[in-house]
């Protein structure tokens, strides 16, 4: 017998998370009797170095939803996870969470209700608390806020963790094949109907973040070169403001020389041929820079727009 077409997909991806397998399930199970059609979870064991694949396959079978389990080769990261999963699932709308159980299972409803009013085509999550160490706030919100400042202003101020979207959104986001970029960062470049759902981040069970100050890092210069051309305008700026000093200080020096305050042989035009050239160097740099970002931008093969609704009306078209 045909099964049902699947309304909800939950893509969750799974790294040394074996020892939150057993509630992550009872928490899908919970979440099928919430929601008004069927659920499928797509797990994507992303390279997972502990028992986290044995655990899924030896009960996914008893579970009272469809699932999907797939492997990679390596770990990738949980963008690529994300992509993998995303790529595989079969519902009309698709949300991605992470395994480790830090977001409320309420979330996860409430984002799908909201897509399901086919008011929006994508809804977020954003923390308005979270329940973790003083410090790990702290080094968030000041990632978050350079993240905003530098990169994406509409990003929330407590950043993305979850998030979910209708199939058209999901399609779109699968064309988008860059490598060393955001996931989130592509998610807001394609735009589309947002809303945003405020909860509370609870803490971990389990096990220790992945999501190091390294990854961090990574995560923000992908980010900023991908998306922001903010280095190159520095830099311009930096050579532009140095050659109009390099004038002042010009002046300056021949008036010195001119009234016998420089007597060293020499100094005057030495001084003045390294600040020229070390400015002179910077602008050209950031003259350079504006072409080239222009060329890598023009190489992601990013679409010039993206449509988001296409209508036909008169005879024919099959509207009344």
């Amino acid at each position: 017998m045909a099964q049902a077409p699947v309304t909800y997909s939950v893509v969750i991806p799974v790294y040394g998370n074996a020892a939150t397998i057993p509630a992550l399930l009872d928490r899908l199970t919970a979440m099928t009797g919430l929601l008004d059609g069927p659920l499928e979870a797509v797990f994507v064991v992303d390279g997972s170095p502990d028992e986290s694949g044995r655990l899924l396959r030896e009960q996914l079978p008893a579970q009272p939803y469809r699932s999907q389990l797939l492997f990679h080769s390596r770990n990738f990261g949980s963008f690529a996870a994300i992509r993998t999963g995303f790529a595989a699932s079969t519902g009309t709308y698709i949300a991605a969470m992470a395994a480790d159980l830090q977001e409320p299972i309420e979330l996860l409803t409430e984002m799908f209700a909201r897509l399901a009013t086919d008011e929006y085509d994508v809804a977020v999550g954003t923390r308005s608390g979270r329940q973790d160490p003083r410090t790990t706030i702290l080094l968030s919100r000041v990632f978050w806020s350079l993240y905003r400042r530098w990169v994406h202003r509409e990003i929330p101020a407590g950043g993305v963790d979850i998030f979910g979207c209708n199939r058209a959104v999901a399609r779109h986001l699968l064309t988008l094949n860059e490598h060393n970029s955001s996931l989130v960062g592509l998610l807001y470049w394609l735009g589309f109907r947002r809303t945003e759902i405020p909860y509370r981040r609870l803490a971990r069970i389990e096990g220790r973040s992945a999501w190091s100050l390294r990854r961090k890092l990574r995560y923000f210069l992908d980010s900023v070169f991908s998306f922001t051309d903010v280095p190159i305008l520095v830099l311009t700026l930096v050579g532009a403001v140095g050659a109009c000093l390099t004038v002042i200080v010009a002046i300056a020096v021949l008036v010195a020389r001119m009234l016998g305050g420089i007597d060293q042989a020499g100094y005057t035009p030495l001084m003045l041929t390294i600040l020229f050239s070390t400015f002179a160097v910077l602008f050209g740099m950031g003259v350079v820079g504006s072409y080239v970002w222009r060329t890598f931008e023009n190489s992601k093969g990013r679409p010039p727009a993206v449509t988001m609704v296409s209508l036909q009306f008169g005879p024919g078209s099959g509207d009344e």
